[in-house]
């Protein structure tokens, strides 16, 4: 059984850092694209940051230069450090774990990460 759990949401105040860690457990994990989604009320789920396998990573506009993913394979987590913290970053934030062939992708549950003074 494949399980992605998402975990070190919260409140934090403008300007502030937080830390998500997705732990995943029944896939090989070394060898997906890892992903952190978010999606904020009334929008819809935007994809913020992605590392590949070889540890290639990629960013959406509004969080590069704040925010870095990083995957630890020995524990099959990955990390979305979030530094400079907006509200408009508030959102649920989720974790994906991608396989192109054959074609596999998982979900995490979520987790709030709210940015208010």
């Amino acid at each position: 059984q494949v399980q992605l759990v998402e975990s070190g949401g919260g409140l934090v105040q403008p300007r502030g850092s937080l830390r998500l860690s997705c732990a995943a457990s029944g896939i090989n994990f070394s060898i997906y694209v890892m992903g952190w989604y978010r999606q904020a009320p009334g929008k819809q789920r935007e994809l913020v940051a992605s590392i590949s396998s070889g540890g290639y990573t990629g960013y959406s506009d509004s969080v590069k230069g704040r925010f870095t993913i990083h995957r630890d394979n020995a524990k099959s987590t990955v990390y979305l450090q979030m530094n400079t913290l907006k509200p408009e970053d508030t959102a649920v934030y989720y974790c994906n774990a991608l396989l192109n062939n054959p074609r596999s992708n998982y979900w995490g549950q979520g987790t709030q990460v709210t940015v208010s003074s």
